[in-house]
């Protein structure tokens, strides 16, 4: 009932329904902005959504720490839980937990075919079911085009969904006037989903650049909250 409550009331609802069909197996999805704008608060909070369904997920970290990942789940899921004021919500903690799995590589050192059997090698021998796997801290300005690839046909030849985030570096502009990150545009044949997350004043909007087949820039009426960063209507 409780996972009920959260997964309904959960804002990515709002994120889905923005998007065509939503992202969908066999897909790839991706938050880019500069550091620190949000990025990861987005996709703890898709993989949440994905948990109070009774989804198991897999989280792909190339951060050289997890702590800080472990970090962002709990303050997220406590944010969740207190806008509910859901007395019951802790007893439903462990059973998240066990249906997670935060898997660390190091992208220098470690080649994008190793990560993927890593992950075949969680999702078949170790029967962990997970239908969505989050992929954070990837670094696109590496040359990355044959990896994308990789991940992408991962993601079609056992129709899993994959989401990303891309930290933005550089001078302005970062994204060109359709709104597309310069560093994804080598990748938008791989990339179904391209969100980017933007500064305005004191608060942060959602935009839409990719829509499966759809190139068209367009600001949703959604935002992040400054304080909690918890999606939201605008």
């Amino acid at each position: 009932m409780v996972n009920n409550i959260l997964s309904s009331k959960s804002p990515v609802k709002l994120l889905e329904k923005s998007i065509t069909g939503g992202l969908g197996p066999g897909n790839l999805g991706v938050f880019a902005s500069r550091k620190g704008v949000g990025k990861t608060a987005c996709l703890v909070q898709i993989a949440l959504n994905r948990l109070f369904d009774g989804q198991p997920i897999i989280h792909v970290s190339y951060a050289s720490r997890v702590d800080y990942i472990i970090a962002w789940y709990e303050e997220m899921f406590k944010h969740l839980a207190t806008s509910e004021n859901l007395q019951q919500v802790m007893e439903m903690h462990d059973e998240i937990i066990r249906r997670r799995v935060i898997m660390n590589f190091q992208q220098a050192g470690m080649k994008t075919e190793q990560v993927l059997k890593g992950l075949e090698a969680l999702l078949v021998q170790g029967s962990f079911p997970a239908r969505t796997i989050i992929v954070d801290g990837f670094n696109f300005y590496l040359p990355a085009s044959t990896d994308v690839k990789l991940f992408k046909q991962f993601a079609l030849d056992r129709q899993l969904e994959f989401w990303f985030s891309c930290s933005l570096r550089g001078d302005d502009p970062l994204v060109d006037e359709r709104g597309i990150p310069y560093v994804l545009k080598d990748y938008l044949d791989s990339f179904d989903i391209i969100f980017t997350l933007e500064n305005e004043k004191d608060r942060v909007r959602v935009n839409l650049v990719k829509d499966h087949d759809l190139l068209s820039l367009k600001k949703l009426n959604l935002e992040l909250d400054p304080q909690t960063l918890l999606l939201a209507k605008a």
